[in-house]
């Protein structure tokens, strides 16, 4: 089955930037998850509710939670099976494990969860 392994966390100070990447693996037809789906990067604090971050769909079209906007971008890169979340001006409520899924039909992720990549924004 694909998966989607995220990478690129790590601790950082308010203010700073990070990017995080979410590459496809697990099977020949993994590239075209990208092509034929919505992804979505979520995350989840300590104690939280995993919650929406950004997303974009298969035609590049993207949206992104009111809590990021103006600071968070998606894009991604269709011949390398990534997705990237640019992340700029963190701040310390953005601390969070961070993960990516892909959607089906109805919006909803459907592949195994991966472990995440987390992020730690110091004050």
């Amino acid at each position: 089955q694909v998966q989607l392994v995220e990478s690129g966390g790590g601790l950082v100070q308010a203010g700073g930037s990070l990017r995080l990447s979410c590459a496809a693996s697990g099977s020949i037809t993994s590239g075209n998850i990208f092509s034929n789906n919505a992804i979505t990067w979520y995350r989840q604090a300590p104690g939280k509710q995993r919650e929406f971050v950004a997303t974009i769909n298969s035609g590049g079209s993207t949206r992104v939670a009111e809590s990021v906007k103006g600071r968070f971008t998606i894009s991604k890169d269709n011949a390398k099976n990534t997705v990237y979340l640019q992340m700029n001006s963190l701040r310390p409520e953005d601390t969070a494990v961070y993960y990516c899924n892909a959607l089906d039909w109805t919006s909803r992720p459907f592949l195994n969860w991966g472990q995440g990549t987390q992020v730690t924004v110091s004050s």
